[in-house]
């Protein structure tokens, strides 16, 4: 090779090499931090001439159920739009600003301008779903009562569907505290209680809900709770804890089981999986808008909507409504109790908007106690969720108002304390409980997220003493003093003189304590579609719909004027397992559909 050759390769390969740096140059891999719901998110971006190529989620504690499309649906359209300008899933919404702000400040560090208004250019892709298919049961919500008739649905033998219009599954189910209600459980031996009965729970939820509740589905909930805790625990490989129970106002015994991590977390991932395993395909983003009936007045289907595109489910043995109350429906919550106005948050999942309700008195069945709408009285003044770190309560901690005196019964129904919460100065009251009660309820370890949240937001404090109490709450100290000093003479079972506390007060001398503010928010709607005990739904002349199943919150007649605690997962795995069976054994009587 010639000198002039030797040269122009030696260019060449600098010209060429310098390309190669500049290309390797355009790839850039930072990390980037936002605030979710329970936390930080941390993810790990990586760009390549300045578009997204990939996300890695490095760590994050958002519940796994609710965020799960988050990091999924909505990390996969990020990275396919190249842009945070997208819509939350809906459900997740915390989760997802988290999400999107770890993207947005990854991209910031590495010096990248993402699209903007990514969620005009995100293209739905086209949808595999048929038009029109046939099942033997399409169960409509994907919550615990949902999760409940599908999975006995297809252990009967019949082909399933579930329709979820959420992006998520759960519902309240997910988000409740979760303890279920079941009398002569295996927990109670251990403390001691050998007198509870079914018939016991049937007659406490019964007059707990002022004897308007239908006393024959009431008994089939309470006979048969017992073994659906079973089947949770041993089929579908829910986790109780072993030596603990709560004790739920209007009860007359601790009976409700309390599932690990004290929120319907174990019990929705659990069932989900299950789920899952069965081969159960569960159609998320699926709007169910009108029962199908043929001309013999039978329901025989579902139609429903996804994306503006029309869908038609049907169903051979018959459809399960399970798709929960109305209580994040706030203009339907005024429209049967005027007294519950805009004042109120609500503690219910977005899901909880009442619309199926109309659907299936469309369809002709009866609406039954409407009216009887129970607000939960210890709720997060900001967000107006449940304040599963105040369960303390129900192993001693006491509610004072702003005087720092007691005016309640902490142990009584949820409508009686509620009522006498709105009644105080401010409308509100403080849940006050110290180390000893703590370390017997385990509330602070069971529920760190409220605890750093509520504190970060100021309606929560925790002291070595009392006078740091009346500073935070700006409750006079003297008040404080007395009212601590009376509940230490008045401790033991039986001994409160004052408001007859069922389970006994706990000495409070000393701390450390705990206080966080609570007000009341909407929980629970008690009306809903009349059903017998097999579950089906009734119209206004008490004849049975054939091929219409309800189960849980959907349905009116269980509670009454008020539900007590721990009767939800009782009622919606009971009355769940019972329609799914139901509607199965319909499908197989009038010929099973081929799957």
């Amino acid at each position: 090779m010639n000198t002039k050759s030797i040269r122009f390769a030696a260019v060449m390969a600098a010209v060429i090499g310098a390309f190669a740096f500049q290309a390797s140059a355009a790839t850039v891999t930072t990390t980037g931090t936002g605030v979710g719901k329970d936390g930080d998110i941390k993810v790990q971006v990586t760009f390549d001439a300045n578009k997204i190529q990939s996300i890695k989620v490095l760590s994050q504690n958002e519940n796994p159920v609710l965020a799960e499309k988050v990091f999924t649906d909505l990390k996969d359209n990020v990275v396919k739009t190249n842009s945070t300008d997208l819509d939350a899933i809906s459900g997740a919404t915390f989760s997802s600003k988290g999400f999107l702000a770890a993207v947005k400040d990854a991209a910031k560090k590495a010096g990248v301008t993402l699209t903007k208004d990514g969620q005009k250019s995100l293209k739905k892709a086209a949808s595999m779903i048929p038009a029109k298919s046939t099942y033997d049961v399409v169960v409509v919500g994907a919550g615990g009562a949902g999760f409940a008739a599908a999975i006995e649905a297809k252990n009967t033998g019949a082909s399933v569907v579930m329709l979820e219009k959420m992006p998520t599954v759960g519902g309240n189910s997910l988000i409740s505290g979760a303890e279920m209600n079941a009398a002569r459980n295996w927990v109670q031996p251990k403390l001691g209680i050998l007198d509870d009965s079914a018939e016991r729970h049937a007659q406490d939820t019964y007059i707990g809900g002022d004897k308007k509740g239908d006393l024959e589905v009431i008994r089939t909930m309470t006979g048969n709770a017992l073994s659906a805790a079973k089947w949770a625990r041993d089929y579908i490989g829910v986790r109780f804890e072993p030596d603990n129970l709560f004790m739920f106002g209007g009860h007359t015994r601790k009976r409700a089981l309390i599932p690990y991590g004290q929120t319907g977390t174990e019990f929705i991932t659990k069932l989900y999986a299950k789920a899952n395993e069965l081969k159960i395909p569960v159609i998320t983003n699926m709007k169910a808008v009108e029962l199908i009936k043929d001309a013999s007045g039978r329901v025989v289907g579902v139609k429903a909507t996804m994306n503006g595109q029309n869908y038609e489910f049907d169903a051979k043995g018959g459809v399960v409504l399970a798709t929960g109350g109305f209580g994040h429906n706030a203009a339907m919550v005024k429209k049967y109790d005027p007294s519950l106005d805009e004042r109120f948050k609500s503690t219910d999942s977005p899901s909880a908007t009442g619309e199926a309700l109309y659907m299936a008195e469309r369809a002709g069945a009866e609406l039954v106690n409407m009216q009887y709408i129970q607000t939960y009285p210890i709720c997060d003044p900001v967000s107006g969720s449940i304040e599963l770190i105040a369960d303390a309560r129900f192993d001693g901690a006491i509610l004072i108002n702003q005087k720092g005196q007691r005016f309640v019964e902490e142990l009584g129904r949820r409508d009686v304390i509620s009522h006498a919460i709105l009644a105080q100065p401010g409308s509100y009251c403080w849940v006050l409980w110290n180390d000893k009660i703590g370390n017997i309820s385990k509330t602070v370890e069971a529920h760190p997220d409220e605890y750093s949240v509520f504190t970060k937001t100021g309606t929560m404090k925790t002291c070595g003493d009392l006078k740091c109490i009346a500073e935070f709450t700006k409750i006079p100290y003297s008040n404080l003093k007395a009212t601590i000093d009376r509940v230490d003479s008045m401790t033991g079972p039986g001994n409160d003189k004052d408001f007859h506390n069922r389970g006994g007060l706990v000495d409070m001398s000393q701390g450390k304590y705990y206080v966080v503010k609570a007000v009341p928010s909407i929980h629970h709607t008690m009306g809903g579609i009349r059903i017998n005990p097999k579950s089906q739904a009734l119209d206004k002349n008490g004849k049975v719909i054939p091929g219409l199943y309800a189960a849980g919150e959907v349905t009116g007649v269980t509670h009454g004027t008020n539900r007590l605690g721990g009767n939800a997962y009782a009622d919606i795995l009971v009355f769940g397992r019972i329609a799914g069976e139901g509607a199965a054994w319909d499908a197989l009587s009038l010929g099973k559909t081929a799957k």
